[in-house]
């Protein structure tokens, strides 16, 4: 009688410890799946690099410091009829890619991949019906959506309606739409006047470049190409977006080999 009862409490406890067992599997792999599916958005390719032409230095000369080369006359206005980019937000780009590079070595950014997210943002300055100055400048302000929770984030006003003109919510800003706490962050003088100025191309080129760059960034690799993009903006349907674009942009110029 003992032995059964000490046989039946065994039996219950190893139904337990399988039930048990089970449960902790499942839920190891639910997340290991999970995971899985995760590596697997960030694994897709990043975009090969755009070729850009840069200006020639005159021979013989070393410069001290880094000086940001523009991109070839010629160049420019070939790749801008190719690609139906403004040959001056072009410049910027091409710049401010090089700069970035220069400044993060290991980056590896192309200038398509900032002409992409110029194209979706603000379709090169053109959002609205304006234009870019031959400075660079927006013709008429760029402002996104309020940010007050109504389709987007909801985001109080940073910075008292300054940047954006509301003193209530925050808006992005400028051909590459930054919020004003990021361009606070972010913001970079990119055309030399000795300040940033998210509504300048040459200024909101470099700053995004920089930003997609930080914090040690290799864009070359599928994993760290995503991740940037969708830190500028958390949507998938966005990455894969911008990813097109820069596509196209190198198979209209070339692509670095």
């Amino acid at each position: 009688m003992t032995d059964s009862r000490g046989l039946a409490l065994r039996l219950k406890r190893l139904f337990v410890f399988c039930v048990f067992a089970i449960c902790v599997i499942t839920a190891v792999s639910f997340w290991a799946l999970r995971e899985s599916s995760a590596d697997t958005r960030g694994a897709l390719p990043a975009p090969p690099r755009a070729e850009a032409k840069l200006e020639t230095l005159s021979t013989g000369i070393t410069p001290a410091v880094n000086i940001t080369r523009n991109a070839d006359a010629e160049w420019l206005i070939q790749a801008a009829a190719q690609t139906g980019i403004p040959a001056r937000a072009l410049r910027a780009y091409v710049a401010a890619a090089g700069a970035a590079n220069h400044s993060a070595p290991g980056c590896g950014i192309g200038w398509n991949t900032v002409a992409a997210i110029g194209f979706v943002e603000s379709a090169h300055g053109a959002y609205g019906g304006g234009s870019l100055t031959p400075a660079g400048q927006a013709s008429g302000p760029i402002v996104g959506p309020s940010l007050d929770g109504n389709g987007f984030a909801a985001i109080a006003d940073t910075d008292a309606g300054v940047l954006d003109g509301d003193a209530r919510w925050d808006r992005a800003v400028g051909p590459m739409q930054f919020i004003p706490t990021t361009w606070e962050l972010a913001g970079r003088d990119g055309n030399g006047d000795g300040k940033a100025d998210p509504f300048n191309i040459d200024d909101a080129a470099l700053s995004a470049a920089d930003y997609l760059c930080a914090p040690g960034r290799d864009l070359t690799t599928a994993n760290g190409w995503t991740e940037a993009i969708y830190s500028y903006n958390q949507s998938d349907s966005y990455v894969d977006q911008v990813r097109r674009q820069a596509t196209s942009y190198a198979g209209k110029t070339g692509t670095k080999g």
